[in-house]
């Protein structure tokens, strides 16, 4: 995991011919307008990946909605879920995912978009606003039968206007999306459900956003660029105590200690998916010395970053 895998090293993944991605860039300026979605059958693209491989663990540089029919083991940013018959993943670009069969059964589908086909003048909303693909959850659900078998419906309904030649097609691929997303959303948590927001919400949201813009780290040469709650509060224009009691309220979690539990995500990610030293992994992160990260990490986590990969690899 050292760079964001982009959509072009996705279709040369699956079997795209270098001609079959240069005719695809002839409507480029097409897809600018409407932005980018495809679907597929799971089968089909299994058979062209290496056996045994899945999709590789990587962050993409778009969305993606999975439905996956038959034993899958699904790895979500530093988490993971044993999906048994039917399970659905929505993953966004700035989380890293895996998910590798356990078995030959494997059947369903998954579509992939970008950013503008979903963009807010389309929609009315951002994507990063709807609760699934906020910083910090978990969007894999193991589902029913009944439930794929819905699902699978407006797979097949979308596959269907991908072959048409309806002139708005597009537009009714984006709800068929939508319905997806909602879909998902009935499956989390109450608490992730929308909420009316005031002036302190609203200094809370734009910290969280803030933060993650500092991540992903893709690079061992890259550091975080704000690290103290000072170098927020500085950044929104409010004074440290006032962050820290909004923060507080909102998230029963100060400014450091939100920043220290992001530190810590990502160092996680980073121990397990990528091969980069813990001196590297330190620097990344933006630690001056190696051993305060390796008691950081042992802090918060409970294990040294060695221990910590050593049980990841396991």
């Amino acid at each position: 995991m050292t760079h964001p895998h982009s959509l072009l090293d996705f279709y040369r993944e699956i079997g795209f011919t270098e001609n079959a991605i240069a005719a695809d860039r002839l409507t480029e300026d097409i897809r600018r307008e409407i932005g980018h979605f495809n679907v597929f059958q799971i089968g089909s693209v299994i058979k062209n990946a290496k056996a045994g491989q899945g999709m590789p663990y990587n962050r993409r540089t778009y969305y993606k909605i999975s439905l996956m029919n038959g034993r899958n083991r699904v790895e979500y940013a530093d988490k993971s879920i044993d999906i048994i018959r039917h399970g659905l993943l929505f993953a966004s670009p700035k989380i890293p995912y895996h998910y590798l069969p356990q078995d030959e059964d494997q059947s369903g589908f998954f579509c992939v978009f970008t950013t503008d086909f979903l963009s807010r003048e389309k929609t009315g909303m951002r994507m990063d606003e709807l609760p699934l693909f906020r910083p910090g959850g978990f969007p894999v659900f193991e589902i029913g039968t009944e439930q794929a078998a819905e699902l699978q419906g407006i797979f097949q309904r979308m596959s269907r206007e991908m072959e048409s030649d309806y002139s708005f097609k597009y537009d009714l691929i984006r709800n068929y999306v939508m319905e997806l997303i909602h879909f998902g959303q009935k499956l989390e948590p109450k608490s992730t459900s929308y909420q009316s927001y005031g002036a302190a919400d609203r200094i809370a949201g734009l910290f969280v956003e803030l933060l993650e813009r500092q991540f992903p780290v893709t690079s061992s040469r890259q550091q975080p660029e704000l690290r103290t709650a000072k170098d927020y509060a500085d950044r929104l224009a409010v004074h440290v105590n006032h962050l820290n009691k909004v923060l507080k309220e909102s998230t029963g979690k100060t400014t450091t200690e939100l920043i220290s539990l992001r530190l810590e995500r990502e160092a996680r990610i980073l121990l397990r998916h990528t091969d980069w030293n813990i001196a590297e992994i330190s620097d990344a992160l933006g630690f001056e010395e190696t051993a305060h990260f390796s008691n950081f990490f042992k802090k918060h986590s409970g294990k040294s970053p060695s221990q910590y990969r050593l049980s990841a690899d396991v």
